[in-house]
Order: structure tokens, then sequence, then C-alpha cells
């Protein structure tokens, strides 16, 4: 039995007297972790930091915290843990999290009881916190209140100050590998990752239509900070020219600029020039999510988001890994917001196969690690590659193959190294980015030779509010709904009408808002398919407000 012995009045006093529960709502922990106005989080960061020495004792090993709000505006804040192995907290464990959110402070005791009761916690091991947050005005004193959590547990806090969430997810994995994955400090990060990059780029910096220059939004947040490193590092191998980046509190994080932005709007963000066919890119402002994009010569802007860099890496790692002569699992996970002509060349063209998962990257990650290799991007430009140890161990192996050619066993040491180019924790902007240069670079492409792989079908995103989200009900990763009893077949025959299309349903996980997704050949056709069901939900589902409209 553990030893549940622990200093409950210092709890009990930090929480009455420093950080009180002072919101009547309740908050619940998902993908994203926390995210609220950060005026209303004092206590939510005491009661995590009190969680996170928990899970630490619980797992034997040290967990992160990141406190980010990501993509969303300055206001707002977040608080995310990170589990051992640098990956997100585990689901059973974020019902610990919503409840330790919203208990009363008189009951806040008593809970702490009842988990360490229930999962035999030993209360007297001594564990380390590695704390990270983003640039917004509102993370120092949010992470003052979450390192008093820890210290009311006796936790060692360690702070690691302004850094991008995938740094932190790195650094947790990195310490409790006893540095076998890496340095758990921000050079030895972007050592790891230079030096891949480089090794990787040789001589040329320049090949075929790919120019070693890119232009960089960093959403005047954290990213835009660490990219001055990188640019460092990398020296003339990869020219960066960087927008948005300004220091801590003069620009506005993720106002009209960054990925989200870029995605949702489809458009140019402030600030950065529009030079036709330049290639460029942006992040979000805790540097997780990736979205490429350039202008034409009629001053339109094209997009290349999370599915084209998904299929671009998959079919690179593909040709890699068939070079090296070994027999290999590659797989790639997309979810119901991919766009139907990605997952049509992914099947018939490259003949990888295709995983679905539920919207959330943490359901992405978990498919992925199904395959020896696995490709996994949410559209938004959230994604990475993870790989199994195994295969790792395969690769190791086959260098002391002498049967193998010298062709071959240089192409195992080059996955080696773009294994060593991607942080395989969580989403990584940066280190995404220069993987995808590294691929552009190897073919001697232009963005716009990528962009012609494949054409995207044309689609449409529409919300219905209705009454209860709860009534609707998916399955089949959120592509087939199941309640109101018949909508999908309603859903179903609208779609029979239209050449290429698909539609989906989903209840929003925090509004009342049903999210409603359509494809057909035409732009007008994806509309109308899109407006078509809206009106169906809202008929179906108890709609509220105005009917849907185009």
């Amino acid at each position: 039995m553990a030893n549940n012995h622990f200093n409950y009045k210092t709890v009990y006093a930090f929480a009455r007297e420093m950080h009180p529960k002072t919101e009547k709502f309740d908050v619940q922990y998902g993908t994203a972790g926390f995210r609220a106005k950060a005026s209303t989080l004092g206590y939510v960061m005491y009661r995590m930091g009190l969680l996170a020495v928990l899970r630490a004792r619980y797992k034997k090993g040290c967990v992160g915290v990141m406190i980010t709000a990501s993509h969303n505006p300055e206001p707002d804040n977040g608080v995310k843990l990170i589990d051992p192995c640098g990956e997100m907290l585990e689901q059973s464990w974020e019902l610990w999290a919503t409840k330790f959110a919203n208990v009363a402070d008189d009951e806040l005791v008593d809970v702490i009881h009842e988990i360490v009761s229930k999962l035999d916690i030993e209360m007297t091991q001594r564990v380390e916190i590695l704390v990270g947050k983003d640039t917004r005005p509102s993370s120092p004193s949010l992470a003052k209140a979450l390192c008093d959590g820890i210290l009311a547990l006796s936790g060692k806090p360690i702070d690691y100050g302004i850094v991008t969430t995938p740094q932190l997810h790195y650094f947790v994995y990195c310490k409790n590998s006893k540095h076998e994955y890496g340095i758990p400090t921000e050079e030895g990060y972007y050592t790891k990752l230079s030096n891949a990059f480089k090794k990787l780029r040789g001589e040329s910096f320049n090949n075929g239509n790919y120019f070693n220059k890119i232009l960089f939004d960093g959403a005047n947040g954290v990213g835009a900070k660490k990219i001055k490193y990188f640019q460092e590092c990398l020296g003339d191998s990869l020219k960066i020219e960087m927008y948005n980046d300004e220091l801590i509190g003069t620009g506005k994080l993720n106002f009209m600029c960054g990925a989200d932005y870029v995605k949702v709007k489809q458009t140019f963000p402030n600030g950065v020039p529009q030079i036709t066919e330049q290639r460029c890119c942006s992040v979000d402002g805790d540097a997780d999510r990736l979205i490429y994009y350039y202008l034409d010569e009629n001053k339109k802007c094209h997009l290349l988001d999370g599915d084209r860099i998904a299929i671009l890496i998959a079919e690179y790692l593909k040709e890699m890994v068939e070079s090296t002569g070994l027999e290999v699992d590659l797989g790639l996970v997309q979810t119901a917001y991919a766009n139907g002509a990605s997952t049509d060349y992914i099947t018939q063209k490259l003949k990888v196969p295709v995983s679905f998962a539920c919207t959330g990257i943490k359901y992405l990650h978990h498919e992925a690690q199904k395959f020896e290799i696995g490709v996994y991007f949410e559209a938004n430009g959230h994604g990475t590659i993870v790989f199994k140890k195994e295969f790792k161990e395969k690769l190791k192996l086959a260098l002391e193959n002498t049967s193998l050619s010298n062709e071959q066993h240089g192409a195992i040491k080059k996955v080696l190294t773009i294994i060593d180019l991607i942080n395989e924790t969580v989403g990584d902007a940066i280190s995404d980015m220069l993987l995808v240069e590294t691929i552009l670079h190897s073919k001697g492409w232009s963005i716009q030779d990528w962009e012609k792989k494949y054409t995207d079908l044309p689609n449409r995103l529409m919300k219905v509010s209705v009454k209860d989200r709860t009534q609707i009900t998916t399955t089949n990763s959120e592509r087939t709904c199941i309640k109101p009893d018949g909508l999908q077949d309603e859903i179903d025959t609208i779609v029979a009408r239209y050449k290429a299309g698909r539609s989906f349903v989903r209840p929003s996980g925090t509004e009342d808002l049903v999210r409603v997704y359509a494809e057909a050949i035409s732009q007008e056709e994806a509309d109308q398919l899109s407006l078509e069901v809206a009106l169906k939900v809202y008929d179906m589902a108890d709609g509220i407000g105005p009917k849907p409209s185009l």
C-alpha cells in the first residue's frame, strides 16, 4: 500500500488563500488540455501542478507541463501535461485532470487522497516537473501558480522558460530515456536537428527547381524566437527570411498571421511580402502547426496544408525505405477532414495503406504507432512521423549485414539521419519544416512542382447551432452519424446527387455546434452540398437561431 501522507495543510492553504477556485463553470481537459481566458486560469494551474507531481510519481519518471493556448488569441491561455515518453497525457488521466480542476477548494485534499489510494501512488519519491511557456504576457504569473502546486506536493519544478511546445515534449522524452533520444536542452535540440539537416543537404544548397530561400511567418510567437537560433546553426544551407517575429509584448500573437489564420482564411498573413511563386510557410503561436503557401501570377494564394505535407513525407520515406531493400510496414493516418483527393492519391498512386482516426492529434498519434513507420498529419498542419523501436533496431542490424550492397548501406544510413531530423514525440512545426525542405531539395522541386502531384476536391465547412450537441453521435472515426436516427440515411441520399460528393457531420467538443464538411467536383456544388446537409442537421437535431445559409 502506498504511503499517502502529505502536507495537506499546505495544499489546502495554498488553494484557499493564494489560488482559490474563482469560476463557477466547469472546465474539461481535452486534446489541447485546458484553454480559457488567462484571467480565469490561476486555480487551474495550481491544481495541474499538484496533478503533475502525482502523475510523475505514478509513472516513476519526470513529466512536463506546458503553458500555452497554441493558435488562440493572446487573451487566452492554457495548460497541458506531457507524459514521460513525450506524448500527450494518457486519456484515462484526462478524467482526473477534469476532476481536479472542478472540485471545490475544501474538497481538493479529498480528491488527492482518492487518486493516491486508488492508484497506490508512493508519495515519498522526489520527482522533477519540466515547465515551459509560450510568449503570452499571462504566462509568467500562471507559471508561478503552477509551480506553487508542484512545490505543495514536494515536487521539483525545472523551469525551461519560453520554449515551443514540441521542444518541451522533446526535453521530457530525452530526460526519461536517459539521454538516449537526445540531450534535454535547447542547444541539444538545435544541434541534433540542424546537424541532421546539413548532413542530408550536403554541399549543394540549390537543386533543380529548388532554391534554398523561404519566407517564415512566426505568428509573433515562440517559434519566431527559436527559428533565429536555427538560422545561426544552419548557416547558408537554408536562408530563412523571418516575418511576424516581434518580441514579447509588441507583436500581437496569432493576430492576422500564423498557420491557423492562413489555413482558415486561405490568404497571406499580415507582414509577409506577396512575392509571386516564392515559397512561404507559417507556424502557430507555440510552433506545433505548419502550413506552406505561395502566390501565383494571378495573385491567387495556393495552400499546401497538412494533407499535402503528409503525402510528400510518406512518398519520400517509401522511396528511401525501398532503396534499403528492407521490408517495412509504412502507413499514413488521416482524419475525416482530409481531402478525398489526397486519400485517393495515397491509396491508388502510392499504394500506402491509410488508417482513419477521430479528430484530435492524440488519436492520430496512437493509430500511427501501429505501423513500423507511421505518418500522421491533420489538415491544419499538426503532425509528425513515429518509428517503432524494432524498426530502428532493424536498421542498425542491417548495417552489419555484409550481403547488402554499398548502395543499400548508404540508404540505411540516410534513413537513420532522417529519423534524427524528426521530433517523434509530437507535431513540431520547425522539425517538419526542415524535413519538407530536405525532401524538396532532394527531389529538385519548387513548391509548384509539389502542388502538381494531385488536385484537391473543392470543399466547404459549415457550422450549425443546436440546442444540445450531444444529440449527434458518430462512429467510423466520425465519418458516420448514428444519432439522430435516420440522419445518416438522409445525408447519404443528398450526397448521391453530387459527383465526387462526400459529406459528414460531427459535434463540436466545446460548443453546442455541429460541424458540416462537404466535398464535390466543383466549388459551387460543394457549397450547395454543404448547405443541404446543414439544413437537414438543423431540422433533425434541434437547430437554433437562423437557418444555415451560404
